[in-house]
């Protein structure tokens, strides 16, 4: 079997709605995989949970407790993102060892980096296309304020906890919201992966408890981990999704159908960690890893590139989705 035959059904393709017009050579040196980069991104996010899991237990007060089990749901997310970069291979050059580290970052957030892998080429691969899985998550906006407040003040319930991590699983609702079942276009290389990695998160997670139970910690794991990965971080998971993706003003190219959310770093640091805002960049450049992005965007800007494309301050377009 040739290399090509191994590898269909694991491509992240390029949408072929639009022309590139980056220069072959720049978008060449923009790929690159930077090692350094990539452990400085996973560095940072390890050691800001670190701190805030310090922070907390040393002190033990709600008046500490609350706020930070906030922000430690925004830097579960920041796994989710370096999750995301594992799932397209843009971590590090060696797969294996790209898939390593990635599991790592993604298992104790819940994600099976290698079943949401299958899931996340469907959606750049049929971007708006009826086989896109997250279509029901961002079509149809905007839909009103009180809508969207009460879906988010579902998500912080944990109301959508569940059916959040059986996506993440490789096990996406379709448009009409029942057990979506994946294209046949993925490799059996990915599926064994899938596999294997699910029942990896499984074990993972049934041993946590019982770990943390036995060394003394288990009200601070719940409190300081598994609450916030179920509640305050699903809103900010919806929220994200639906500012990249939602009341798109067209679904012709992906310079619309995707957008760029520029913020104030504070903002970026809660809701668009690792330069995950750089959303249209992503979709037209997915092999371009996170740390490149922002330069990416500077030189679409500068070839005009980015004229038409959905490019909005946050403020304007979280007015946008909710209807104002």
């Amino acid at each position: 079997m040739s290399e090509a035959q191994i590898l269909t059904g694991q491509e992240f393709r390029d949408d072929k709605r639009r022309a590139r017009k980056l220069p072959p050579a720049l978008v060449k040196e923009l790929t690159k995989l930077n090692p350094l980069k990539s452990s400085l991104s996973i560095l940072q996010t390890v050691l800001v949970l670190a701190g805030l899991i310090s922070l907390a237990i040393y002190f033990w007060t709600p008046w500490i407790i609350i706020p930070v089990m906030i922000l430690i749901a925004t830097q579960q997310q920041a796994c989710f993102v370096l999750a995301h970069d594992a799932a397209h291979y843009r971590l590090f050059q060696n797969r294996i060892l790209n898939d390593v580290i990635g599991r790592a970052v993604a298992t104790p957030v819940g994600i099976s980096v290698c079943s949401y892998r299958i899931v996340h080429r469907l959606h750049h691969n049929h971007l708006y296309d009826p086989q896109d899985p997250d279509i029901p998550l961002c079509a149809g906006y905007p839909r009103g304020r009180k809508y969207l407040m009460k879906k988010l003040l579902k998500d912080l319930l944990g109301g959508t906890a569940i059916k959040n991590i059986s996506y993440f699983f490789g096990n996406p609702a379709n448009n009409n919201g029942d057990s979506g079942k994946l294209i046949d276009d993925t490799s059996p290389v990915l599926k064994k992966a899938a596999d294997r990695d699910r029942w990896t998160i499984v074990l993972f997670h049934i041993s946590m408890p019982i770990a943390a139970y036995l060394s003394g910690f288990l009200v601070e794991y719940i409190l300081l981990w598994l609450v916030p990965m179920l509640t305050f971080l699903q809103p900010i998971l919806r929220l994200r999704a639906i500012c990249e993706h939602g009341a798109v003003s067209s679904t012709d190219s992906p310079l619309k159908a995707s957008r760029t959310n520029l913020a104030p770093a504070w903002v970026r640091f809660l809701l668009f960690p690792h330069h995950v805002n750089y959303h249209v960049e992503h979709h037209l450049y997915p092999s371009i890893p996170h740390y490149n992005l922002p330069k990416c965007h500077q030189e679409m800007k500068k070839a005009g590139i980015l004229e038409e494309a959905e490019i909005r301050q946050i403020g304007s377009t979280l007015k946008l989705i909710a209807g104002n």
